[in-house]
């Protein structure tokens, strides 16, 4: 009796054994199900526009740039009216960009004169005399000017301020017009291809062989002349007109950049259902083939930023930019050619200029290269 007991007794405890260790196991799954359910809701949720911002926002000098372009911008369109708030000049009325202090100023005129007198002996007088002017140039920084004012007496910072709108402006609306003659043409281009295609390449072989400069120079000259007598191009708005030409003449490099990418693009299989379904040639061009094409135009739109602010500053430096009144950072630039020695003696006239421009082509080219690392599809971080 106490053998058979023992012997019924045996498969009890193995299925109780059995028991505990299945309730350890589904335990031991129902936790490590709870520790990567988060990791795959996460992945699931992972946007593949949030994965191009973290990747952008993970690099230190990406980061860097957009604080320098957001800095330029609020500095810019915002600091001025800042700026008339904080220092709100001798007339209450803050300084303009064309505004200058009409605040009287002696300054000490010394002349020389040399003469020979009747016993061949050559002798040379100095005369100092006083001479008031009616302006406050070239004055040392103060509260009422924060940097002093220029050989125009016109306040330096708010000449920066309003400099950088001109110069941020019409760098923005040239590369916006350089990219959409490009993405045109290079969507045609390449779409069509054929004859098209050998046309357009002709074209963007003939505009790349120009000399930029030199035509911008020659036409800076004739527009410069018709701004004396026209009521179309003034000498605020030539600059508008010498960069709507290069805008013109540089859209190869993006027609080029679409052109390739459609030649790749137009052969898969959402393009060959779109053909099924009879979508026009525009629906499939400027619907489904050029948004692919974005973030390698939005990566050079933002590259060539850099570029535009160099030019305008380089054609109104040389004088077939803005009127000198009007504040631009090539503009401000003009002392050293008005004036080297003044240039020279008071360095606040032309250095917070030079420096917007440096931090504007740094900035854009930092942005720029973040975007290029966060937009390529092989990079895994």
């Amino acid at each position: 009796m106490e053998e058979k007991e023992i012997l019924n007794a045996q498969p009890v405890e193995n299925s109780e054994e059995t028991a505990q260790r299945i309730e350890n196991t589904e335990k031991e799954s129902s936790t490590m199900l709870e520790e990567d359910t988060p990791l795959d809701k996460n992945l699931k949720l992972m946007s593949p526009t949030r994965m191009v911002i973290r990747r952008f926002f993970k690099s230190k000098l990406s980061v860097v740039g957009l604080i320098m372009v957001v800095s330029l911008f609020v500095f810019s369109f915002i600091g001025p009216y800042v700026y008339h708030l904080v220092n709100p000049g001798i007339d209450g009325n803050g300084w303009d960009q064309d505004e200058p202090d009409m605040t009287e100023k002696i300054i000490q005129v010394t002349s020389e004169y040399t003469y020979v007198d009747a016993n061949g002996v050559e002798h040379t007088v100095k005369q100092t005399v006083d001479k008031t002017l009616s302006t406050n140039p070239e004055s040392a920084p103060s509260l009422v000017h924060p940097l002093g004012t220029d050989d125009m007496a016109y306040d330096n910072l708010a000449r920066a301020m309003y400099g950088g709108r001109i110069s941020l402006t019409v760098s923005m609306m040239s590369i916006l017009v350089m990219t959409l003659i490009g993405i045109v043409a290079g969507g045609i281009s390449g779409y069509f291809g054929g004859v098209i295609d050998n046309v357009i390449m002709r074209v963007c072989d003939v505009l790349t062989c120009l000399p930029g400069i030199p035509i911008l120079l020659i036409l800076g000259v004739g527009l410069k002349e018709m701004a004396k007598t026209s009521t179309i191009v003034t000498a605020d708005n030539r600059i508008f007109f010498l960069m709507f030409i290069l805008s013109c003449i540089s859209w190869t490099g993006t027609a080029r950049l679409v052109r390739g990418q459609i030649l790749s693009l137009r052969e898969q299989e959402y393009m060959v259902a779109a053909e099924a379904m009879g979508y026009s040639t525009f629906r499939k061009i400027f619907k489904h083939l050029i948004p692919n094409v974005m973030p390698q135009l939005i990566v050079q739109m933002t590259l060539g930023l850099g570029s535009m602010i160099i030019y305008e500053s380089t054609l109104t430096f040389l004088g077939f930019g803005v009127d000198t009144t009007t504040a631009a950072w090539g503009s401000i630039l003009g002392i050293f050619d008005r004036s080297m020695d003044k240039a020279v003696a008071n360095p606040l006239i032309w250095l917070p200029a030079g420096i917007c421009i440096i931090v504007a082509v740094l900035g854009f080219n930092f942005v720029g290269d973040g975007l290029r690392d966060a937009l390529d599809p092989k990079s895994r971080r």
